[in-house]
């Protein structure tokens, strides 16, 4: 065990999440095992528009042999390793630890060493692995293949991150490493009945080591690797990283490689390609044909994910026992539609209206929640995407809805978006909610540590002593303007957002009230997994006050990335919708059109917030200038079947 050990956490009582990596360029040619099959999409259904993923998982024994090869790499380099292995919809199908293997992982610790929420800590090592299986099991798609190192290179400060991108913006993703939380109330539990997207025990990872992996063409699961004993990030994409975990996990994926031409590196956003690995195949040891019954080391148990009794086969995404598959023409009206499921046939989420009467005058009718579902789709189903392969292929998301409650509506999918969106759509649905309603800043004042606090910075940083009680609709572009730890964002010197930390005591572990509003679930967490407790954290994140609903109006934390708006009625607040799974601006696109579609509709009365009270009237003094707040960012000519340009303008 690393110095510190697993008492450093448990006493510090404030844990924490996954990171960031970084890297250099990545070249995909080489040695057999580095190209993977070229997808070969099966065509749409006839009256649909998006192909369907073929109906691929992983078996037990494959899981052996992605471990086996994993550990055959780990070997060749000196190094013991925990190696971890999970299906699409993020069930644990195997946790590895080779003898020596460390327990624990090292978060890095803030610039200055002040060290807040899980800075400076130890995590458990199998833990640390599980997430970066996950993170890149969720992020990647038949479209996009993404690694852990993508991820790191999106949420960090400065997009892209190294020394010398000072000044620019944040990544695209900044703040999405608080996702897929383990109190999330929309994250199933192993063992707790639900199927579908599991939890991760520190949100998504974005050290390097964590791999998608591909049958077909068809991502199936993802590998994780914790050898090296660090959990952290490296904020300069200029150089190239020769990381252990890294190699390690890359050679677990021979034979499940991501096909190269949807790889990470194939892929720009904002003109930059991102990336993907820094070690490519032919830098591996040459293959053994280990197996895993030969593999030294064993099996290792994870409290709350995984039995640690026998290797397990994944479930084929699509069907009903993953949890995610094809809606009923009853479900939606969009034939391309998919939906959570129960295992038993039913709709999780199905669409309903507003549960909200006895706060909001006029809810939401259920009339009303499916049009906005459904016009969102179509706005969807008509987009140019950024993130998927080849070039023009249609955007893909996941869309929640939500009443004033926090409680969901409905959520929606395209066939093939990436898992991680459906979190993520409702933590941006709750948030936009949230902050546009007058009990905003009661409810953050009721709540414990320092969170009442930024209640405080943010009355101060507007001038304005009434903030956060209902004058003004926040979309999340702009609460995360908010969020940065530049004002403006990347701005170098600038002071930071009043809902961040300042940049002394900022990394991807501790953004903020982002970061503050979650971190005693994840302690609780933690010392669960760890058996330092037998109380695993409540179904509900944040420690904001219950609604007349059950709940806190946050139950799987907040987003400060692009992508949702607030619903309103009149100049009545009664909802949200979230969009996440493509480019921030094509989800801001398809929330904000969405939601103006569906009021047309249904003949008006509900529709996006008058624009007397949206955020974009905000003006923030900086010094000698005053600098906007932003509402919502639309792409140029996003629509595949027209050439129109500026769709959001006037509306």
């Amino acid at each position: 065990m690393r110095a510190g050990g697993t008492t450093g956490w448990l006493a510090a009582a404030s844990l924490v999440l996954a990171s960031c990596g970084g890297g250099g360029p990545s070249s995909n040619g080489g040695a057999t095992g580095s190209a993977g099959p070229t997808p070969t999409p099966t065509p749409p259904p006839v009256g649909q528009v998006f192909n369907v993923p073929a109906a691929e998982s992983l078996s037990g024994a494959e899981v052996g042999t992605i471990i086996a090869q994993a550990a055959a790499e780990a070997r060749a380099r000196g190094a013991a390793a925990t190696i971890a292995v999970t299906d699409r919809v993020g069930n644990v199908l195997g946790v590895f630890a080779m003898p020596g293997a460390g327990t624990t992982a090292r978060i890095p610790s803030a610039p200055d060493a002040s060290n807040r929420d899980v800075q400076g800590l130890d995590v458990p090592a199998p833990g640390a692995a599980i997430a970066k299986a996950i993170t890149g099991a969720y992020l990647s798609s038949s479209g996009n293949a993404f690694s852990s190192r993508t991820a790191s290179m999106i949420v960090q400060e400065h997009f892209p991150p190294a020394p010398t991108t000072a000044g620019l913006e944040s990544g695209p993703l900044f703040g999405v490493q608080f996702s897929q939380l383990p109190c999330s109330d929309l994250a199933a539990r192993a063992g707790d009945g639900l199927i579908g997207p599991k939890r991760s025990p520190l949100g998504l990872a974005a050290d390097p080591g964590g791999f998608p992996l591909y049958k077909n063409g068809v991502v199936v699961g993802g590998i994780g690797v914790v050898a090296d004993g660090t959990y952290g990030f490296d904020p300069n994409v200029l150089d190239r990283d020769y990381d252990l975990d890294e190699a390690i996990a890359l050679a677990g994926t021979r034979g499940f490689e991501a096909p190269v031409s949807i790889r990470a590196d194939r892929i720009t956003a904002d003109g930059t390609s991102l990336r993907y690995t820094d070690i490519e195949y032919p830098q591996l040891a040459a293959p053994t044909g280990a197996s895993f019954a030969s593999t030294a080391g064993a099996l290792v148990p994870v409290t709350g994910y995984y039995a640690g009794a026998a290797l397990l086969a994944g479930v084929a995404y699509g069907t009903e026992a993953s949890g995610v598959r094809a809606s009923t023409p009853a479900e939606f009206a969009n034939r391309d539609a998919f939906v959570l499921t129960n295992g038993a046939g039913a709709n999780r989420f199905p669409v309903r209206a507003g549960t909200d009467a006895g706060d909001t005058p006029a809810p939401l009718t259920a009339a009303e929640a499916r049009a906005i579902l459904e016009e969102a789709f179509t706005v969807m189903s008509r987009a140019r995407a950024q993130i998927r392969q080849p070039l023009d292929s249609r955007a893909q998301v996941t869309i929640s809805l939500v009443d004033t409650r926090g409680q969901v509506l409905g959520i929606v999918r395209s066939p093939d978006a990436p898992i991680f969106g459906i979190d993520v759509s409702l933590q941006k649905a709750r948030t936009a909610n949230f902050f546009s309603a007058p009990f905003a800043a009661a409810e953050l004042t009721a709540a414990p540590g320092e969170v009442p606090q930024f209640v405080t910075r943010i009355r101060s940083f507007l001038g304005d002593p009434n903030a956060l009680t209902g004058a003004f609709a926040f979309s999340d572009r702009a609460g995360g303007n908010l969020s940065r730890p530049y004002f403006p964002d990347g701005e170098v010197g600038q002071p930071n957002g009043p809902l961040s930390r300042p940049i002394a005591q900022f990394n991807p572990f501790s953004t903020g009230l982002q970061s503050a509003l979650v971190v005693g679930n994840l302690a609780q967490h933690l010392q669960f997994v760890t058996g330092a407790s037998g109380t695993d954290t409540p179904r509900a994140c944040t420690g904001l006050p219950a609604t007349a609903g059950g709940a806190p109006r946050l139950a799987n934390g907040i987003q400060i990335f692009p992508g949702s708006v607030p619903v309103y009625r009149g100049n009545v607040l009664i909802g949200a919708i979230g969009v996440s799974g493509d480019g921030i601006d094509q989800d801001d696109m398809i929330s904000f059109l969405g939601l103006h579609n569906a009021g047309m509709r249904v003949g008006g009365g509900i529709g996006n917030a008058p624009l007397a009270i949206r955020s974009d009237r905000i003006v923030v003094q900086v010094g000698s200038r005053q600098v906007r707040l932003r509402y919502v960012g639309c792409p140029f000519a996003p629509f595949l079947d027209t050439a129109q340009q500026n769709v959001c303008e006037g509306l």
